[in-house]
């Protein structure tokens, strides 16, 4: 059977509306600052501090999922990257159910690199 979805975000649209803001919550809530005037740790200090990063994880996950629609899918690596950043995704959310920082911070890690190799081989000058 064919499933009656319909893409509303084209491939950029999804990258700058649903995938960016979500990676940026999670990037911004891991690791740490270090500046003349000292450290600041990233990692949230409340439920609600966490639970926002819950659902930016959820949403990076579910993103590699949107990116596999046939309508947006550009061929086998695009479909790796795209399973690269539904994993990724699902271990930031692991890690922020957990409530563990460096978890977290690997995690992110781990999302940019999907995000730079995918990058790497579809976003020409």
């Amino acid at each position: 059977p064919t499933t009656p979805y319909r893409g509303i975000a084209d491939v950029h649209q999804t990258m700058i509306w649903i995938l960016e803001p979500a990676a940026d919550v999670i990037w911004d809530s891991a690791g740490f600052i270090i500046t003349t005037g000292g450290e600041q740790d990233l990692t949230p200090t409340t439920v609600e501090g966490w639970l926002k990063v819950v659902n930016a994880a959820a949403v990076v996950a579910e993103t590699g999922n949107l990116l596999m629609m046939p309508s947006r899918a550009a061929g086998d690596d695009w479909l790796e990257y795209a399973g690269g950043l539904v994993e990724a995704g699902t271990v930031a959310l692991e890690a922020a159910q957990k409530q563990d920082g460096k978890a977290l911070f690997d995690a992110g890690g781990q999302i940019y690199q999907v995000c730079l190799a995918c990058h790497s081989q579809y976003i020409k000058p």
